[in-house]
C-alpha cells in the first residue's frame, strides 16, 4: 500500500451540514469501518473493488477492531434490454422518460413490486443465474420465465378483454342469462371454481376476429365456428361496420347443444376464445408494460446517448377494458391471470370506481422457446 488516502479535510460549507465539520472519510476507509461496526460478516462487492481489498483488510487490521468482515467480489448483474446504473436511471427520471423509481419498467425493488414480480420469483431467478467472476449479460426473458413459473401455480384465473369487440348472439333469448362454471386455477385443485354470467351480448378480444383471415388464422371470421370458453360453439354470420369501415360488432349464432364447450355430434373446432358478458362486465384500466429499451445492451451503446435507445412502446394505457364481475372490489397488490393475455396486478392508483391493472408479463414464455432451441 502506498500511503492510501483515508480522509480529506475541506474547510468549506456543505450543502447539508453547513460548516458543522470539515473532515470527510474516503469511501474505502468508511466502507471497512462501517462494515465492522454493523457486524457484517461478508461484504459482497462488484469486481471493480477487487483492487481495493488489500486496503479494506489493512484498515481493519490497523484499527484493531473485533469484527473482521471478509470482502468478496463477483460480477455485477447485467440484464438485457435494461440499465442497472443508478446514475443513468436517475437521468431517466429527471428527464421524464419514466415516472420515478417505482415505475414498473424500472429494475428497482419498488418497480418490480409494482409491476407484480414476487419475492419468490426474484429469488428463483437469482438461484438460476448463480454468481460469477466474469462479466456477462443475462437474458431478461429468464426473469420473466421465473415470475411465470411462480404465478402459474397459485394466481387465480379470470376472463378479461383488453380491446373489446361487441358480439351479439342472434338466436340467444333476449331475457336469458346463464351461469357458467370456470376453474379458478387448473394447477391448484383446491382453488375450486367460480360462476361467470353468460348472456346474449358479449365482448371478445378484437384480435380474435379477422374479416379476411390468412391461411393459419383459426380464430373467428365470417362463416367460421369457434368455442367460447366453457360456454357454447358460435358461428359468425354477419359484421357491422362504422362509417369508416371499421368492424364494431359481430353477429353470431350459437348451438344450444354445445353447452360446456363440447358438441354431441363430435364435431371439432380449432379455437377457443375468452369472453365477457356485456351486461355484467366491469370497466377497468390496463397498463401494458414492455422492455424499456430496444437495444439488448443499452449501457454499451457505442458512444450513443442511451436515451435514444428507449422503446417508444414500452408503456400503453387501455382505458376501455372489460373484465368479469368476480374482480369487483379487488385491492392493490392482488394478482390475476387474464386468460390468454397475461398476468396482472392491481395498481396502487386504483380506486373503488376505477380499477387499474398493471401487466406483469405476457403468457408467452420466450425463455422456454430459447432454451428448447439451444438444446
Amino acid at each position: 500500500l502506498r500511503d492510501p488516502t483515508l480522509y480529506r479535510v475541506r474547510r468549506s460549507s456543505h450543502h447539508r451540514t453547513g460548516t458543522e465539520w470539515c473532515i470527510y472519510p474516503m469511501y474505502d476507509y468508511a466502507h471497512a469501518l462501517s462494515d465492522s461496526i454493523e457486524g457484517v460478516t461478508h461484504s459482497l462487492c462488484t469486481l471493480e473493488f477487487e483492487d481495493h481489498r488489500p486496503l479494506y483488510e489493512w484498515i481493519l487490521e490497523a484499527a484493531e477492531v473485533k469484527c473482521r468482515p471478509n470482502q468478496i467480489e463477483f460480477a455485477r448483474l447485467n440484464l438485457s434490454y435494461t440499465l442497472m446504473s443508478k446514475r443513468k436511471l436517475l437521468e431517466l427520471i429527471e428527464s421524464g422518460h419514466v415516472e420515478g423509481w417505482d415505475d414498473p419498467r424500472m429494475p428497482t425493488i419498488v418497480g418490480l413490486r409494482r409491476r407484480g414480480y414476487t419475492p419468490k420469483s426474484i429469488r428463483d431467478f437469482c438461484s438460476k443465474i448463480g454468481i460469477a467472476k466474469r462479466e456477462s449479460v443475462i437474458d431478461v426473458a429468464l426473469l420473466e420465465h421465473s415470475v411465470r413459473e411462480d404465478l402459474n401455480r397459485w394466481v387465480p384465473r379470470v376472463m378479461g378483454v383488453l380491446r373489446p369487440l361487441r358480439l351479439v348472439i342472434e338466436n340467444y333469448p333476449e331475457d336469458k342469462e346463464e351461469q357458467v362454471d370456470l376453474v379458478n386455477n387448473p394447477e391448484d385443485q383446491a382453488a375450486g371454481t367460480r360462476k361467470v354470467p353468460f348472456s346474449k351480448v358479449l365482448y371478445i378480444e378484437r384480435d380474435d376476429f379477422l374479416e379476411e383471415p390468412p391461411k393459419k388464422f383459426f380464430r373467428l371470421s365470417p362463416g367460421r365456428e369457434v368455442r367460447l370458453r366453457s360456454a357454447y360453439f358460435v358461428t359468425c354470420v354477419g359484421v357491422v361496420k362504422d362509417k369508416l369501415g371499421e368492424v364494431i360488432e359481430l353477429r353470431c349464432t350459437y348451438d344450444p347443444l354445445t353447452r360446456g364447450g363440447a358438441s354431441p355430434d363430435g364435431r371439432k373446432v380449432r379455437s377457443t376464445l375468452h369472453w365477457v358478458s356485456a351486461a355484467h362486465a366491469i370497466n377497468v384500466e390496463a397498463r401494458l408494460y414492455d422492455r424499456l429499451f430496444l437495444d439488448e445492451q443499452p449501457g454499451d451503446s457505442g458512444g450513443r446517448d442511451f436515451r435514444t435507445l428507449l422503446n417508444p412502446n414500452s408503456f400503453e394505457i387501455l382505458e376501455t377494458c372489460k373484465v368479469e364481475p368476480s374482480v369487483a372490489g379487488s385491492k392493490p397488490g392482488q394478482r390475476f391471470q387474464f386468460e390468454r393475455l397475461g398476468y396482472f396486478i392491481v395498481d396502487k392508483d386504483s380506486t373503488k370506481r376505477n380499477l387499474v391493472f398493471n401487466r406483469t408479463v405476457t403468457l408467452r414464455d420466450a425463455w422456454a422457446k430459447i432454451s428448447h432451441a439451444r438444446k
